[in-house]
């Protein structure tokens, strides 16, 4: 009769390693998009605006090639995952269906190694983003 129950309870015990992610792991991808990609209240929006915040956020080791600050609050670029904001975009990401303010940093000269310094462009324009369940997860700065 034991010997009935031993595969039972292999697959309850090897069940939680199997399911998808949680939406811990959502959250934890939702403000590593945050620290990535947003910035409510930018300052200058210039050269050393992009400067400081690429290495404030941590994308200057080795140098990122280029990085976009969103400008707007977070529940609008929440809203880009449901239809309030948001419309379907390519296989698996979202359009916004408002321009959001934008500074886009490019990584100036070839090297990837510091000291990294980046030209800014500062704008207006729709962006589009991968959701989790709800959430931005993902910035595609291919898209413009």
């Amino acid at each position: 009769m034991m010997t009935g129950l031993g595969p039972l309870l292999l697959v309850f015990m090897l069940g939680p390693c199997l399911t998808p992610p949680t939406l811990a792991q959502d959250v934890d991808r939702y403000k590593h998009f945050l620290e990535q990609h947003y910035d409510l209240n930018p300052r200058g929006r210039n050269d050393a605006y992009c400067d400081t915040m690429m290495r404030r956020r941590g994308l200057t080791s080795p140098c990122k090639d280029t990085n976009t600050f969103i400008h707007g609050t977070e529940n609008n670029i929440k809203d880009i995952c449901t239809d309030k904001n948001g419309e379907p975009y390519k296989e698996n990401f979202r359009r916004s269906k408002s321009p959001f303010q934008v500074t886009t940093c490019k990584l100036r000269g070839g090297s990837t190694r510091p000291p990294c310094r980046y030209r800014a462009t500062a704008g207006s324009r729709n962006i589009a983003i991968a959701c989790g369940p709800g959430l931005p997860v993902h910035f595609d700065e291919s898209f413009f």
